[in-house]
Formats: C-alpha cells, structure tokens, sequence
C-alpha cells in the first residue's frame, strides 16, 4: 500500500509540474500593473491579431483621445490610431482637411465637426469595456506618452468607423491598416458625408493642400499668409532636460521681416493639436524685430511673452506652428 501511495504522490506532482510549466509556455497575460500596461515590443499584434488589452473607458478628451482604466484600477490616456477628428480645443487647420477653405466658415464647420465627433465618441465608448489593439508598425506610445490603439468595441474597429462615416480624417503614418482606411476616407470625401460637407471645389486652392490629408506635415519651411511680413524664425520644441519642469526652455520665434511695425493684438498662435495662445492687447512688434513666445510662465516685456501653458506645448518629435491675424487668417505656418 505505501509503494501505491508513492506512485500516486508522484503522478501528481508530475501533473502539477507539467501543468506549471506548460501554462509559461502559452505565455498567459497577467492582469497589466503600472509598469506593464501595453505589451512589449515583440508582442505588438497587427490589426486584430496578437496580445490584447481589455479596458473601460472612463473619459472622453475629444474625438480620437479617451481615458481608459484596466481591471487592476491602472489609468492610462489613449490616441486613437491612424485618424484625426476636428478640435474641439482651439480651433481646426482647413489645411489639414483636404478641400475645405480656409475662410471663417470653413473653420466654424471644422469645429462643428470636432464637437459631433466627441459626442459620437462619448455616446459609443463611455463607461463600455473595449478591447485595446496595437499595430506592429507603430510605437506603443506616442506624443504626450499616451498609447496608440486601435479601439474594438462590440467586435467593430472603432477607429475605422470614425473614418467612414465622416467623422475623422486618416492621419497618415505607417500604420498597417493605412490602405484601408484611406479607402473609406476616399469614399466619404466623394459623397460630401460627414466633416466633409465642409469642403467646397475652391476649398483646395484656399488651403493651399494638393492631395493627400497630410500634406501640411511635409511643410519645411514658413509661409507667407499674403501681406503680413511676421515669421516663424526658429523652434526650440526639445527643452533642457525634462520638458514637464522646463517650460521656460521650450520656445518658439518669430520675427517681422518688413519695413513696417506689426500691432499683433488679438493674433492667435496654435500647435497641431489645437492649443492656443493668443497675442497681448496692445503688443507690437517693430521691424526686424523678434520676439520668443516661452511655454512657461514669466513677466511678458517687448522681447518675449509667455504662454503661461501648464505642460508642454511643442511635440519634440515633429509639430506645425500656426500663426493667425486678428480676423483668423493664417499669416505664418511653420513644420517641423
């Protein structure tokens, strides 16, 4: 009886062994933990293959940006991959939206947009568990840290649908699901549907676009807006150290490059993401002058003013600086 005994005992810790080794093997998730909220580099899926990520949705920024919370009470910021919906902070550039105008109503259809699409996002995925995918041609982090994810909710590529029904533009980079969804852009832009009932046939040559969604990313240098002489002289978006606690050291110039003194009161200047800082009553700016425009706080004098911004501003991986006159045409635009 006790030889019997022994073999069972035996069997079962085998089993157990067996069982342990095999459940590593298969490379189980955990639950993600502060440290391991997104997968690592080797583990990135394409499109709707891989690891996953389940999360709630607890906050919606605007269209394209939502706050998420994991099963383990985690918190993270996500950007939605491969689209781009209209601001609803600050206003949006009719440059980036192929064949809309850059006119007063252009802009004011393009913010109309940028409101339906946060409130189409807010009534699809607020408070619903979503399914968080990334894609094998993109980092998992992009500008601000946040995740880049493709959004799967009741079994539908989210991001996808902002797409096609005219809510968002493709917001071009290397992600895998690119072709497709500059289909579905094509196919909404021809029927007028969505933002882009906003276009008009002279919206083209208004703008200044002449193709694809992202032709003002491979702008290298500043444009003339008409007659104004103000320009985008230099950007210093990478600050010493830690940009968070180095505001001060994160600017942008600009310089009047004619024979007459710029009043700038009430020009506005904005980034790609729609943050704006609007000019002081009264400033001007004398010929051949400059003046730098510091993210941080300070005391502003004729030399430089401050945007008294709570973060950065400048993406240090690559921007649009976009200057505007009192009447909200663009004078002065800038890549980088």
């Amino acid at each position: 009886m006790r030889a019997v005994a022994s073999i069972r005992r035996r069997v079962v810790v085998f089993a157990v062994c067996v069982l342990f080794l095999t459940t590593g093997c298969l490379g189980v998730p955990s639950p993600p933990s502060a440290g391991d909220d997104s997968p690592a580099a080797g583990d990135v899926p394409l499109p709707g293959e891989g690891p996953e990520r389940t999360a709630t949705v607890v906050d919606v920024v605007d269209g394209d940006t939502i706050r998420i919370v994991y099963a383990n009470g985690t918190r993270d910021t996500a950007r939605l991959l491969g689209v781009d919906t209209p601001e609803t902070y600050g206003e949006s550039d009719p440059a980036d939206f192929e064949g809309v105008p850059d006119t007063e109503a252009g802009r004011a259809c393009l913010n109309d947009y940028g409101e339906r699409a946060s409130e189409y996002t807010t009534e699809t995925l607020l408070d619903e568990e979503v399914t968080l995918r990334f894609d094998a041609n993109e980092p998992r982090r992009g500008y601000y840290d946040r995740l880049l994810v493709y959004v799967v909710v009741g079994g539908e590529d989210f991001n996808y649908g902002l797409v096609a029904d005219g809510y968002a533009r493709v917001y071009d980079s290397q992600f895998t699901a690119r072709e497709r969804y500059y289909d579905a852009e094509a196919s909404v832009q021809q029927e007028r549907r969505g933002l882009w009932e906003c276009a008009t046939d002279a919206g083209a040559s208004s703008t200044g676009a002449t193709g694809g969604a992202d032709d003002s990313d491979t702008v290298e240098s500043d444009v003339d807006g008409g007659d104004s002489s103000l320009v985008v002289a230099s950007v210093h978006a990478d600050a010493a150290g830690d940009d968070r606690q180095n505001l001060g050291d994160e600017y942008v110039v600009f310089e009047n490059t004619g024979d007459e003194t710029l009043d700038l009161t009430g020009w506005t200047v904005t980034d790609e993401a729609g943050k704006q800082y609007r000019f002081p009553d009264g400033f001007t700016l004398d010929p051949a002058a400059t003046v730098t425009l510091r993210t941080g706080d300070g005391e502003n004098t004729r030399e430089t003013v401050y945007w008294g911004a709570s973060g950065p501003v400048w993406n240090n991986g690559g921007d649009e600086v976009v200057v505007r006159d009192e009447a909200g045409r663009v004078v002065a635009r800038r890549s980088y």
